[in-house]
């Protein structure tokens, strides 16, 4: 005998409601034991959209997490981009457009970064992530650039575990930037900006040079007052099965230089199925933005990746985003191209009203010819 509608309904709630206690619970018990206490409101966020009848049925979560192998990126010595070795340096060039065409992704050993800055770095980034959360949202720190979570999400799949600095590179030595108690970072954060802003900038003159570009002077308009360094924080997650540290996306740039810790967690798409990244402490990973990939007529790709929540450790790490002016037009390095004329700020205009619009970014499909 079926079940009528009020008893399917009933049993309905209980599911709900014991699950919300359960998952209540274990999440008290996950922010109680974490190495640092996690006071960010995520938790009841996430419970909100995971627990609500009406959002799981209007918005369906199908987060698969599930990953087909771990891979190691083709890793690529800088030094060759510095020998006098004519060949060596040709060698150089062509793995780092290979692995630009065939990945989107790679990791790089002697960049010019020394270790000595990227740890006094993460050891300047933990400091200010241990503010209580209240602080970070109110004191204006960095001039108010601050993030956590989606508060605008309407669904799981827009909603990502972690918390950020954002911080435009111009603001780091603005005099008025507030840096509050943390008088050490302003300096640290300037010498990692310039150190990573050399490496870009080479990074993308050789990706230029690849594609038989003269490679002086590209991209125009990539400066200090375009380009962003992103402080992250994922915190230790009680969903981590089900909870993204940060929800799949490409990246709205010409190219990303991170450098990350070794809990893991990145994921990209490779032949069309999640791969997990091995970390390396080594060296810094690379991938290509969606303006490159634009600008090589798809030869260049901007690859989709994520970061899946850890259940028990905390994850940091820092992201340099090589980006232009908003006026600056993106073009192609060749005819006929396969994108219409755009510029930068049209381009984040349009994603950020796709992403009012349906939720998600569209991103290079809308500029398709």
């Amino acid at each position: 005998m079926r079940d009528s509608p009020f008893i399917t309904l009933y049993k309905l709630s209980l599911v709900f409601f014991f699950s919300y206690l359960t998952t209540f619970t274990i999440t008290r018990k996950a922010m109680q034991t974490s190495d640092h206490v996690c006071d960010l409101p995520l938790a009841e966020s996430y419970r909100a959209l995971l627990y609500d009848p009406k959002m799981v049925q209007k918005y369906p979560y199908n987060q698969d997490h599930e990953v087909t192998r771990e891979c190691e990126l083709p890793l690529i010595d800088l030094s060759g981009l510095r020998s006098s070795d004519g060949e060596e340096r040709r060698v150089c060039i062509e793995a780092i457009g290979k692995a630009s065409s065939e990945w989107g992704f790679f990791q790089v050993l002697n960049h010019g970064i020394s270790n000595e800055l990227l740890g006094e770095m993460r050891r300047e980034q933990m400091k200010l992530f241990r503010l209580p959360f209240e602080k970070k949202v109110s004191s204006r720190l960095l001039n108010d650039c601050y993030r956590w979570g989606n508060p605008t999400a309407i669904s799981l799949k827009q909603f990502s575990w972690s918390e950020a600095f954002h911080v435009p590179l111009a603001k780091i030595s603005d005099e008025n930037c507030c840096y509050g108690e943390f008088s050490s970072l302003r300096e640290v954060m300037e010498k990692l900006a310039a150190a990573m802003s050399e490496l870009a900038h080479t990074l993308a003159g050789v990706l230029a040079q690849n594609l038989g570009y003269n490679r002086h002077g590209f991209p125009e308009n990539c400066n200090k007052s375009t380009c962003f360094l992103r402080l992250n924080r994922y915190p230790p997650c009680p969903f981590s099965q089900k909870a993204f540290g940060l929800m799949p996306h490409t990246d709205s740039d010409f190219l990303t230089i991170l450098y990350q810790d070794q809990v893991g967690g990145l994921q990209l798409m490779k032949d069309s199925e999640w791969v997990a990244v091995r970390p390396n402490p080594d060296a810094l990973f690379v991938n290509i933005g969606d303006l490159f990939q634009a600008w090589s007529n798809d030869i260049y790709k901007s690859v989709e990746h994520k970061v899946v929540a850890n259940g028990k450790r905390e994850r940091y790490s820092i992201a340099y985003f090589f980006c232009p002016s908003y006026d600056s037009t993106i073009g192609s390095c060749k005819e006929p191209s396969l994108y219409k004329s755009f510029t930068f700020g049209e381009f984040r205009k349009q994603v950020q009203e796709d992403v009012k619009r349906c939720g998600q970014k569209v991103g290079l499909p809308r500029f398709l010819l």
